[in-house]
C-alpha cells in the first residue's frame, strides 16, 4: 500500500472509511492491469455503478472528474466499476467480491487495505468505451428563464422548456 496516496484520498474524502479503501484498490487494481497513470485529460475514463466513497479516490488517484467529462455515473447500486484507456484502447470491468463472513463493516477498511487489490474484484469485460464529451448549444427556458443544454430541453407548444419546467406526459399515471 502506498501511504501517502492512501493519505491523498483520505484528505479529499474527509475521513477514513471501507468505502475509500474500495475505490483506493480498485483504482490500483486497474491500474496494474491496464497500466493507467494519472489522467490529465479525458485519456482515462471510469463508468462507477455507485455513488459511495470510493469514487472520491478513483478521482484523487486516477484523475477522473465530473467536469472533465472522464468520471461517468451508471447507478446500478453495485461495487462496480469500468475502466477504459483512450489511447491503447484497453478497458476492464472491476466488480466488488464478497467480504469474508467474519470480517465485520467495521473491520472491512483493514481488510480491503491488506489485501492484493486483484484479489479484491472480479474482472470481466466492460461495455463499450462511451464516447467524448460533448458541448451542447443552450437554450433559454421559456418558464424559469434559465439556459439550458439542448440535450435537456423539451418543445412544448412552441417553447424550450428545460426538464424541470416539463410536465412528465404518462397515460398511466391515473
Amino acid at each position: 500500500m502506498d501511504n501517502q496516496a492512501w493519505e491523498r484520498c483520505a484528505a479529499f474524502h474527509g475521513h477514513v472509511c471501507g468505502g475509500l479503501a474500495i475505490g483506493y484498490q480498485a483504482a490500483r487494481c486497474a491500474t496494474e492491469l491496464l497500466g493507467l497513470s494519472y489522467s490529465d485529460d479525458e485519456q482515462v475514463v471510469c463508468v462507477t455503478e455507485n455513488d459511495s466513497c470510493g469514487v472520491d479516490a478513483i478521482q484523487v488517484l486516477l484523475g477522473c472528474s465530473v467536469g472533465k467529462g472522464n468520471l461517468l455515473f451508471h447507478i446500478r447500486g453495485k461495487q462496480a466499476f469500468s475502466f477504459y484507456d483512450r489511447k491503447s484502447g484497453k478497458s476492464v470491468r472491476l466488480v466488488l467480491k464478497d467480504r469474508p463472513e467474519n470480517v465485520t463493516r467495521e473491520k472491512s477498511m483493514e481488510y480491503y487495505l491488506s489485501q492484493e487489490p486483484k484479489d479484491l474484484f472480479l474482472v470481466k469485460v466492460a461495455r463499450p468505451l462511451p464516447e467524448e464529451a460533448k458541448i451542447f448549444r443552450s437554450y433559454r427556458c421559456a418558464r424559469c428563464g434559465e439556459m439550458t443544454g439542448e440535450n435537456w430541453v423539451r418543445l412544448v407548444d412552441g417553447e424550450y422548456r428545460c426538464l424541470d419546467c416539463v410536465t412528465p406526459y404518462d397515460r398511466f399515471d391515473v
